[in-house]
């Protein structure tokens, strides 16, 4: 049986709500119904209490990131917030060690401005939401940021485009460590349909 991966979800203020209700999802049901936890999904916020996204929905974080546990797998979600994140210096320097220490570095949408903050997207193609591509390339200049990828997939550090895509991202996750049936019955599971990036579909935001 394969090991349980942590999942450590960062969560701030004004990210958008599908960046992380969509992978929360996903590895959250992946395997359960063969009685299975390939993942366990912890959300992570830089101080306690309450975290707010965009709209409004309230979320109460499992961990801090003084007391977050290690994790095998890091994702970061976009939003607005990432706007008011790239400048904060603590949560840039927490997402660079939990980095390092990780299996798999993830980003939707407009999280890859706080990986490309953090230096982790240097000299890498990366995707991100089809209205942040200058900012992105202003912010990690050292990227090679690909307009219209639904994500992209470059080893140890996996970027999707705006909010749904990371819904597909997270099922490639899947599909990448535990195979394409069990990803496949996530996915008809969720009555999703996944787009692998096999269609000739591209993300141009209309």
């Amino acid at each position: 049986m394969a090991p349980t991966r942590t999942v450590s979800l960062l969560v701030f203020d004004d990210a958008e709500v599908l960046d992380v209700a969509g992978p929360f999802e996903v590895f959250s049901v992946a395997g359960r119904r063969h009685g299975l936890e390939p993942f366990r999904v912890v959300l992570v916020a830089e101080r306690p209490g309450p975290v707010h996204l965009r709209g409004g929905l309230t979320l109460l974080p499992h961990h801090t990131l003084a007391d977050a546990p290690a994790a095998e797998i890091l994702l970061v979600p976009g939003g607005l917030g990432t706007r008011r994140e790239v400048g904060n210096a603590a949560l840039i320097a927490w997402i660079r060690q939990a980095a390092a220490q990780a299996e798999l570095v993830l980003s939707v949408c407009t999280g890859s401005l706080l990986l490309g903050k953090a230096g982790l997207l240097d000299g890498l193609e990366t995707a991100t939401h089809h209205a942040a591509v200058g900012l992105l390339r202003d912010v990690a200049p050292l990227a090679v940021v690909r307009e219209g990828e639904r994500f992209l997939d470059t080893g140890r550090v996996i970027s999707s485009a705006g909010v749904s895509a990371g819904l597909d991202m997270s099922l490639h996750v899947v599909e990448r460590l535990l195979g394409s049936e069990l990803a496949e019955e996530t996915a008809s599971y969720m009555e999703y349909h996944w787009d692998r990036n096999e269609e000739g579909l591209r993300d141009e935001g209309v």
